[in-house]
């Protein structure tokens, strides 16, 4: 089973680059991010001629999460819980014998803007959620742009970024929570020593130079680490594809027993 995260940075815009992917890694669901559609407007129909299943919630020009599955999924949840206001950052639901969530968790913009201590604050929020999905008894993943670098290895400036937004203490903190419940980062459980990034900015030859941050995760439970084979960002899909402009954020995906 392969369970992908990928945040596309407006489906409508990047459609047939996400149909190039969906047909070279064949994944069996996806949560996307960042899909700047409502429900309405959202390209279903590319998905269906694949094959896929697709599940949004979604929002105008901004925000917005999706599912796109090869099988029936379970939507038990729309919008993180209290958060609603936030925007549409949260979908989750069952799919076979595990619970996927996908999550857009904010940006914060900088230290200084009223949108940091909402980010500290909706990641509140999400760990209380993610308390409730793991007490429920399945495997449990969630999966999506977290905004935050865990460690200085996860980003390019090493330990020279560590104050500056995405590497402040307060943000490992509210990351670290999650971990506490008893989730995992997948790919880093699995490549400890690895310098690998999930984004890179459009700007200054960034993705050339490999200037980069890790913030596309995916967390699982212990049984989906007993679980997992491997782990991939794939860096491959950050670049042009027939001539098709890439998200700034590479698909990271795991295939799981």
């Amino acid at each position: 089973m392969r369970i992908a995260t990928w945040n596309i940075n407006g489906v409508r815009a990047r459609i047939d680059y996400v149909k190039i992917w969906l047909e070279s890694r064949q994944p069996d669901l996806v949560g996307f991010q960042e899909i700047k559609a409502t429900e309405e407007n959202f390209p279903a129909e590319a998905f269906e001629e694949l094959g896929y299943q697709v599940h949004v919630h979604g929002q105008k020009s901004w925000n917005g999460v999706a599912f796109a599955a090869k099988a029936d999924v379970d939507v038990t949840q729309l919008g993180l819980p209290g958060r609603e206001e936030n925007g549409a950052r949260l979908i989750a639901g069952d799919f076979g014998d595990l619970n996927y969530a996908c999550v857009y968790c904010p940006n914060g913009k900088n230290l200084e803007h009223a949108d940091f201590q909402m980010k500290l604050d909706w990641f509140g929020a999400l760990r209380d959620f993610c308390e409730t999905q793991i007490s429920n008894g399945k495997d449990f993943i969630i999966g999506g742009d977290y905004n935050i670098c865990a460690t200085a290895a996860d980003s390019h400036h090493g330990e020279g970024g560590d104050g500056e937004i995405f590497h402040t203490v307060e943000e490992r903190d509210v990351l670290t929570k999650l971990f506490d419940l008893g989730l995992t980062d997948l790919f880093r459980n699995k490549y400890p020593d690895s310098d690998a990034f999930s984004w890179w900015d459009y700007r200054a030859g960034a993705f050339q130079r490999n200037h980069g941050l890790r913030i596309d995760l995916l967390l699982g439970t212990q049984g989906i680490v007993d679980r997992t084979n491997e782990v991939v960002i794939d860096r491959d899909f950050r670049k042009k594809q027939e001539g098709l402009t890439a998200s700034d954020h590479a698909p990271v995906y795991v295939d799981l027993e």
